[in-house]
């Protein structure tokens, strides 16, 4: 089994266990370690083949490391298997519909049978949802909208959990005798926040390589069914849902079908009516003189000027080379005409992370183990950043428990005086707006972070109001993760976000963009909407481990959907400029 499948039957027996009533805390333990296999760089079966201690995994300990040695030898996962015959499995995807949860899914399914999302949905437009306690005819129909919800999020994947599904994949295409070169294209290029399907494109050396390549594409062992099969195309659906395309180009043509095929179509429109003005026309095989014939042959439809590269068709039809990222159809071959197109953000130059967590609260690495990984990344400054007292769950920090820390914060700045550490907390806004610690505490900090992580369902008025006067507090810095949204699980809270981004470029507050893959909150909208007002962009990783901090590649990738240059984000400056934004009032 690959790392994966193996992430993915961990998930599956945390959410049954939760339908039981198990303990939170070994539920919480399974998907922890789950989380931690799909960022393990090496597959568990090598490691089990080579009689390595799985306990040295993070999140793994003897209970879960026997489990994961028994699916790999056997391809079995027996407790799994008994609960999965006691519980329906579509029970797990009720209990993620907004406003049920486990407890409500597991009412539903005993009381009412509803053991699938499309009967949860026939019992609340029939009304029997009200047989249950707490269900009225207010709640029934909040949930059909939550269903509706539901649905549109799940037919797309959280690109985070794509990438360790994708990029093994690709891997193991290169290596095929005779591939030349494969490519993903598609909104995976783009590097959306979620994905539908996959495109990838290849060239062959030969029609015998072009064989080999399909072989080894639908002979992957995570594809669990083969939609189509050929040596130019194939189409299989790999075993959590996702269909993968494979089509293998000419080289010659290679350019233009990646161009093409990345999309988006948005932009691909307005670079082939680009060329219908120069009386060109541009396909999937190139960019050609004339306008195209109709019933004329892909290559012969008149003269060839560009296809190889994508390089090449954007410098013919007068443009620079246009980043994948920003190819949304928002501007960006207007801004390519006028030579105005801005230099993209990369992750080298980000100087720091501004919001993590250890365990002080709810992370999973020591402020040392945050700050080493930190230093190895080349970091001139990292925040620890762990939650405040409100939130009970994570372990929070009130005022003593905050001295107590900064006592090991300046013993580990005295062991690692070559990156900056700078003291801060990540402080809950509470309902009506006020902060989760005292004015005199929040004054002692290096940097203060506030985020919402309650009270969801207040009205779009409220939420707004209690966010405006928290980031108009004189102590505040960043206003963290600001809609609340959790891709595929919870649509953001009601919030009049330009009246938000106006409060905070009144009080020189910078926003974040969490990296976290499943937030990726702000949306790459939204961070346009505020970079557009002028606000600093803080990307955080929000990590509660050592491995987490990767993140930061997503993160700057979202960033630069928005077109955001290093000048615009805040962790981008040096730590002087730094420590003048922090110090602002």
């Amino acid at each position: 089994m690959t790392n994966a499948e193996l992430a993915r039957h961990l998930e599956l027996f945390a959410d049954l266990q939760e339908l039981e009533g198990e303990n939170r805390f070994r539920i919480r333990a399974y998907r922890n370690a789950a989380h931690n296999l799909l960022e393990l760089p090496e597959q568990v079966e090598a490691l089990i083949a080579a009689d390595a201690d799985l306990e040295q995994i993070p999140g793994v300990g003897k209970e879960i490391a026997e489990k994961l040695r028994v699916m790999v030898s056997t391809g079995e996962f027996p407790q799994l298997t008994e609960l999965s015959e006691k519980i329906p499995l579509g029970v797990t995807e009720v209990m993620r519909v907004k406003g049920i949860g486990p407890k409500m899914a597991a009412a539903a399914w005993t009381e009412l049978g509803v053991d699938s999302v499309d009967a949860l949905e026939e019992a609340a437009k029939q009304g029997r949802l009200s047989e249950l306690p707490g269900f009225g005819p207010k709640r029934q129909a909040s949930i059909l909208k939550s269903i509706e919800a539901h649905r549109r999020n799940v037919e797309r994947l959280r690109i985070g959990e794509v990438d360790p599904i994708i990029t093994p994949y690709v891997a193991m295409l290169r290596q095929v005798p005779g591939a030349k070169r494969v490519e993903v294209a598609g909104s995976y290029r783009r590097r959306r926040d979620t994905v539908g399907d996959i495109d990838l494109l290849a060239i062959a050396a030969n029609e015998e390589a072009a064989a080999a390549i399909s072989a080894a594409f639908t002979g992957y062992p995570d594809v669990d069914e083969v939609l189509g099969s050929g040596t130019t195309r194939s189409s299989v659906r790999l075993k959590n849902g996702l269909e993968v395309d494979l089509r293998v180009m000419e080289e010659q043509s290679f350019g233009a079908g990646l161009l093409y095929f990345t999309g988006s179509k948005a932009h691909n429109v307005e670079l082939r009516q680009l060329a219908l003005d120069k009386g060109w026309h541009l396909t999937e095989y190139g960019l050609f003189e004339g306008t195209g014939e109709e019933g004329a042959t892909p290559l012969s439809s008149g003269k060839l000027l560009a296809s190889k590269s994508e390089a090449d068709i954007y410098t013919k039809l007068g443009l620079p080379y246009i980043e994948p990222e920003m190819r949304e159809g928002r501007g960006e071959i207007e801004a390519g005409l006028k030579g105005e197109l801005p230099e993209l953000v990369e992750e080298a130059d980000i100087r720091g992370d501004l919001h993590m967590h250890s365990t002080w609260s709810d992370g999973r690495a020591t402020v040392e183990e945050m700050l080493l990984a930190c230093q190895e990344r080349g970091y001139e400054y990292m925040a620890l950043t762990d939650h405040s007292k409100a939130l009970a769950m994570t372990g929070g920090l009130d005022e003593e428990k905050l001295a107590r820390q900064w006592e090991e914060l300046d013993a580990v700045v005295a062991a690692h005086p070559d990156i900056t550490l700078l003291r801060g907390l990540e402080v809950d806004i509470l309902k009506d707006g006020t902060l989760d610690l005292s004015d005199e505490w929040l004054e002692k900090l290096d940097i203060v972070l506030v985020s919402v992580h309650s009270h969801f369902s207040l009205s779009a008025e409220e939420q707004t109001a209690r966010i405006v006067k928290a980031v108009s507090h004189p102590q505040v810095n960043i206003l963290c993760h600001p809609t609340g949204r959790v891709l595929g699980a919870r649509d953001g809270y009601a919030v009049n976000l330009p009246e938000v981004f106006e409060a905070c470029q009144q009080n020189q507050v910078a926003v974040e963009l969490n990296a976290s893959y499943q937030r990726l909150d702000l949306s790459d909208v939204n961070v346009i909407a505020a970079r557009k007002r002028g606000l600093m962009i803080s990307i955080g990783t929000d990590a509660h481990h050592v491995k987490e901090l990767s993140g930061m590649t997503l993160g700057v990738q979202q960033a630069r959907r928005a077109w955001l240059t290093k000048e615009q984000v805040l962790n981008a400056l040096p730590v002087t400029e730094l420590r003048a934004f922090l110090a602002k009032r």
